[in-house]
């Protein structure tokens, strides 16, 4: 018998610019969102550009997150997402309460493991093996639900130490804004999914690989004791790489495989207000695609 989770209806849709884009741009894109009955909007999280070119503007992630929860009312915000080894989880926690704060309780709180070599090269940065980023990620998900929840937190790990730590004050949303973890990993990434995240985000895989990995999602639900219906299953569409026009057949797709919310990633550039336009304009066919 098929367990997949049937998705949720009707679907939900964010929408995310990235990089190389001035401040106004951004600003429209997250009022247009807000406006338009998107369901969330997003940036990205890192310190140099992403591509062939490393030297293309990007801003930072969490000052952005800052100000998209005071240029918006309704839509909900986050980072596809946070990179672990750029921060310190006290600090993570810290900046994601104020931006909880500043948006009334609109925060998604979106965190990877980190992965760009050449960025933590550059900077001078400990990115670590495989093995002890999603350690360190693993970790930090542990204080930052604890700091999230409990008056104090005190935690002796391989690579954070906290005693008796304070953190004030807590998020709007109770008992913490909702953790979307990213990335693919079927052993320690899906693990932490099923014991850690109120949603796991996929940034490549085809719906097959979606259906298979959530498969696999399930086994850990059910070794850690968790209901694998209380994890909701997101994906990321890029239009560089998706035509608009092929959106709602592949939105079909991976709703059958369980997905239920999706995150449209526009172009960088001047392109990504035109491609908003055509999203736009989708999104009642991409509501209806499943």
């Amino acid at each position: 018998m098929d367990t997949r989770p049937t998705p949720r209806a009707p679907l939900r849709f964010g929408v995310k610019l990235t990089q190389d884009a001035p401040v106004d741009t951004f600003r429209q894109v997250w009022q247009v969102a807000d406006e338009a009955g998107f369901d969330h909007v997003w940036v990205m999280d890192h310190l140099a550009s992403l591509g062939a070119d490393d030297d293309r503007p990007i801003f930072d992630a969490w000052a952005m997150q800052a100000a998209m929860a005071v240029a918006t009312s309704r839509v909900r915000i986050g980072c596809m997402v946070s990179g672990n080894s750029y921060r310190h989880p006290v600090m993570l926690a810290k900046l994601a309460t104020t931006v909880d704060h500043l948006s009334g309780g609109r925060l998604e709180l979106g965190i990877g493991a980190g992965w760009n070599e050449h960025e933590h090269t550059m900077y001078g940065l400990d990115l670590g093996t495989v093995r002890e980023r999603m350690d360190r990620l693993e970790e930090s998900l542990q204080i930052l639900t604890s700091l999230w929840t409990e008056p104090r937190t005190t935690f002796d790990g391989a690579h954070y130490r906290l005693a008796d730590a304070v953190a004030e004050p807590k998020p709007v949303q109770r008992p913490h804004p909702p953790i979307w973890v990213g990335g693919s990993g079927p052993r320690r990434t899906l693990r932490l999914v099923a014991r850690y995240a109120d949603a796991w985000n996929d940034t490549s895989s085809t719906p097959e690989q979606v259906a298979a990995l959530g498969e696999v999602l399930e086994r850990h639900c059910a070794d850690v004791g968790r209901d694998p219906a209380e994890i909701r299953r997101t994906v990321q569409l890029r239009l560089r790489e998706h035509p608009l026009a092929e959106l709602p057949g592949l939105v079909e797709r991976y709703a059958a495989a369980g997905v239920s919310e999706f995150v449209v990633v526009l172009s960088s550039g001047e392109a990504a207000l035109r491609e908003l336009d055509g999203v736009v304009a989708a999104l009642p066919a991409l509501r209806g695609a499943a």
